[in-house]
Parts: C-alpha cells; structure tokens; sequence
C-alpha cells in the first residue's frame, strides 16, 4: 500500500512564534555542554547507491546520540534546559509518547534531577515501556491510540500542576513544541562541515520522516533559513496507516487520517499534524510519500546488511523509514510522479536520517534475520 502528494511550496513562512524561537536559539552551543556530547555520524553508502544508480548516498545515523539510540535526545534536553531557566522550582515532567520522546524526557528529567510522568498508547512495545522506565519515569498506559495519550498527559498536567513537555502543539501550547524543534536543529548544524556548506547544500535531495511533524519542520526550516530558494528538494515519508501530512495536504487543512493506526513504524504513528509544524511543513515539502511497513523492513535488512563496503547501520523502524520511501519511489510505479519530480540521476546526491535504532529489539531482530 503507497500513495503520494506532490506539492508546489512556496518556500516562505509568515513569521510566527515557532519560527521566532528556530530563528533565536542556541541550542547547538548547549548540547556541546552535555556530558557524553558527540556529533552523530554522516555515512556514505557507495554501494547502495551504486545500485540505484544514484551518485550519493548519505545517512546520518541518530542511533549513536548519547545512550538512547534516537535523536529525541536533542528536543527535550534543550526543551528542559530553557524551562527551568525560567522556573528551576518545577518538580515533575510529563508527556506522551510512542516511546523515544518519553525516554529522552524520562532521560533530561533525571539529569536535571526532576521527576517524570509518561503516557504511552496502548499498542506500546514493552521494551520502549521498559527503555522509558529504566531512565526513571512512572509510565501510564492509555487505552487509546497517541493523540489520546496526548489529551491524557495535558490533562494530568493541569490537574497535578506538573509541566507538560510535548512535541506536539496545541491552541495556546506552542513555546515549548518550538523549543523542541529548536533542539532538533543542532543534527543538522552538526553537518556544517561536511554537506551543509555556505551557499549551496552539497545534497539535491532529503528525505524526511513525518510523524507529528516536528523533526520534518525543524529540518525544513533549517533548509529554507540557510538556502532559502536553493534548498534540496524535500521529501517526507510516512506510514500508509498514520498519514495525516498526506492527508492534510489533500483536504488542505491539517485533518485525522481515517486510518488504522497499525503500523511498525510507533515513531511516527501519528494522528493531525502538530500546528506550529504544518504551518513550515506547507512552506518547504515536494512531495510526501505514504508507505507499508514492509518498505520499512526491506530498508531496515539493507542498512544492517550492507553489500561490499558500506558500514553496517541499525535502524528501527521509524529510523528506516527515509530510505524505505526512496526504495518505494525507486520501485514503484505507481510513484513515477516522484520519481518525475525529483529527477534522480548518476549526479543524485540524497541525505536520509536514521532517526532511531533498534528500540523495539524482539521486531528488530525479526526482520533484519531475513535475507535483505
């Protein structure tokens, strides 16, 4: 199961409070700070891309960021810092979460010595259950899908006066989302020195995984302020059960997808897009692509099983998901339009983020098990 949506953006956004804060934040200068810091590595897989004929491929690899093996890391460790700058007598932190956010909280909560409260959907694996209470938070099970944990954690928060930290926006809930997407920014600073030089970007074309839509607009704006109209093309990838960007863009409003919600892919098993997110994802997205799970798989078995060369990566399945939506667009026929647009060549040069590693270990070491 695919679809897609092509998109004319038109590469400006109205300034609101969400690009405000992207525009002034020092967040790359604060996760240099932290204990156990390093920039997470950029890798070039030349056989893969030999095989899809494409000049380069490129992989960022947030499997490596501090001990939590996603890049979740950034948003709430920044998002917690300029917080208790304001207010250091907040006792507890409290989200929801599909299972990285909630364990990057849980993580910047104790190492700021507070507590934390996580809601996690029903359909949570035990292992992020438990990856989340190991950093030291109480987790809640909601009998419900993300957006009702979501509704749950805001309304234990006004109940319990603790603070919600969550990466999702709401009316009137729209500094802290923006300071989150601000911490996300800093994996792309990171790259500075090697893709995202002064003037032109050293990549064509980025794919991008969706969800909520933060990580997609904290990185879309980065490409707009740094390049403005000589961005790479941007591409967002998502499940086929949870598109609620496609969706949105096709009813023109941000919408709920009347879908399962059924996927793998927890990370980005999302309902409406995040506000303050949609409103940049509509100024710099070519096209979005919708995808099943088993797109996800094959990417995951050919970044763990890499021909000649190319370094093994481990990526989960909403950290394959990028490269999954290159692999559908390269194979599919029903997704020549994208393949059209993006125009891919032997000079191709694409940049994919593995945004998490192997967090659900029993389904991880199911698939990479297979053939790739």
């Amino acid at each position: 199961m695919i679809d897609f949506f092509l998109h004319k953006p038109d590469n400006e956004f109205a300034p609101d409070n969400t690009t405000h804060i992207l525009t002034h934040n020092d967040a790359y200068q604060f996760h240099r700070t932290l204990p156990g810091y390093a920039p997470t590595p950029c890798l070039n897989l030349h056989r893969l891309a030999e095989k899809y004929h494409t000049g380069q491929l490129f992989i960022k690899d947030e499997s490596k960021r501090f001990h939590l093996e996603a890049f979740k890391a950034l948003g709430a460790s920044y998002a917690i810092h300029c917080i208790l700058e304001q207010d250091g007598n907040i006792d507890t932190f409290c989200t929801a979460t599909d299972g990285n956010h909630g364990r990057a909280l849980a993580w910047a909560s104790a190492s700021a010595g507070k507590k934390s409260v996580v809601f996690v959907p029903d359909h949570t694996a035990v292992a992020r259950i438990r990856a989340i209470e190991q950093e030291g938070a109480e987790v809640i099970r909601v009998d419900g899908n993300y957006d009702e944990a979501c509704d749950r954690a805001a309304q234990s928060c006004s109940r319990e006066g603790w603070q919600l930290v969550q990466d999702a926006a709401r009316d009137g809930y729209e500094e802290i989302p923006a300071l989150i997407m601000a911490g996300y920014l800093t994996q792309f600073r990171e790259l500075e020195e090697e893709l995202h030089l002064p003037g032109k970007p050293e990549v064509d074309i980025v794919f991008l995984q969706a969800g909520v839509g933060s990580f997609a607009a904290s990185a879309i704006w980065y490409y707009l302020d740094r390049y403005g109209p000589d961005r790479p093309k941007i591409i967002l990838v998502e499940p086929f059960e949870a598109d609620g960007v496609l969706t949105s863009f096709r009813a023109g409003k941000r919408v709920v997808p009347d879908k399962s919600f059924k996927t793998m892919m927890a990370g980005l098993n999302c309902g409406i897009p995040s506000p303050g997110a949609w409103n940049i994802i509509r100024s710099g997205t070519d096209a979005v692509v919708s995808i099943s799970d088993h797109f996800a798989a094959e990417a995951m078995q050919a970044l763990y099983h890499p021909a000649g060369t190319d370094q093994p990566v481990t990526a989960g399945e909403s950290g394959a998901a990028g490269l999954a939506g290159f692999m559908a667009v390269m194979a599919e026929e029903k997704l020549k339009p994208v393949r059209d647009l993006l125009r891919i060549s032997p000079e191709s040069r694409i940049l994919f983020v593995n945004t998490e590693g192997a967090t659900d270990p029993v389904n991880f070491r199911s698939i990479i098990s297979k053939t790739a």
